[in-house]
């Protein structure tokens, strides 16, 4: 069945009741002619006379515009949501950027401040010849000797190393390699490099652990990280 549009029917009908009307004017002598009639007839063929296959290109083309405009909605809110994502990333990226610069800087500033606490520690620190030699030291003087040379932020690594390998006896000897001193320097000759006296001093041997601590591994501090994983340094 062919559709026909409300619009059709409602010209169709219009012209059909002003037909009818003619032909009954014409009837009752209403003064209107002939003439009159053919055109409204004619009229009413021009107006009802709407093909059904227009009627379909007019609806099709109305879907088509309607299809059309509902495209260029969702494409409109499609370049909205990938313009929001991509200021929503940029946002982070910044924020990650901001994070990622202040931690370097403060990691900076830290390295900074330790190093200059190292040569202000070194600096204060005092040197073996500044201990006048004594015959013998207990294990509180040894301790008392080193803690004025050993910087202050290394002083508990240099401490539990010493700890660990003579327990403070500056005169501990290893019954089976033969290492000595506070450091067990292997041999223990190798700690002449400090001081002639390396034998009873044990500020020379305070000073030579230091100076091999730091030469070898940096610090005293990397010295017992090295001795924490190996048992010995």
């Amino acid at each position: 069945m062919s559709r026909i549009s409300v619009r059709g029917i409602a010209v169709a009908s219009a012209t059909a009741v002003t037909t009818v009307g003619a032909v009954v004017g014409v009837a009752t002598g209403d003064g209107q002619n002939s003439n009159d009639l053919e055109t409204t007839a004619s009229g009413a063929t021009l107006l009802t006379d709407i093909a059904v296959g227009d009627q379909a290109q007019v609806q099709s083309a109305s879907l088509t515009q309607q299809a059309d405009t509902l495209a260029q909605a969702a494409d409109a809110d499609t370049m909205r949501s990938a313009q929001e994502e991509a200021r929503l990333q940029a946002a982070k990226d910044a924020k990650a950027k901001k994070e990622s610069a202040q931690k370097a800087a403060e990691e900076k500033a830290k390295k900074e401040r330790e190093e200059k606490e190292q040569v202000a520690s070194r600096s204060a620190a005092r040197d073996a010849s500044d201990f006048a030699p004594q015959s013998s030291y207990t294990v509180a003087q040894v301790q008392a000797i080193a803690r004025q040379m050993v910087p202050a932020g290394q002083w508990s690594c240099f401490s539990e190393i010493i700890d660990r390998e003579s327990t403070w006896n500056y005169k501990a000897v290893n019954s089976s390699s033969g290492a000595y001193g506070l450091v067990q320097a292997l041999p223990g000759s190798k700690m002449a490099s400090a001081g002639a006296d390396w034998r009873t001093n044990p500020a020379t041997q305070i000073k030579w652990g230091l100076n091999y601590m730091e030469d070898r591994y940096g610090s005293p501090c990397a010295a017992l990280t090295f001795h924490n994983a190996n048992g010995w340094y």
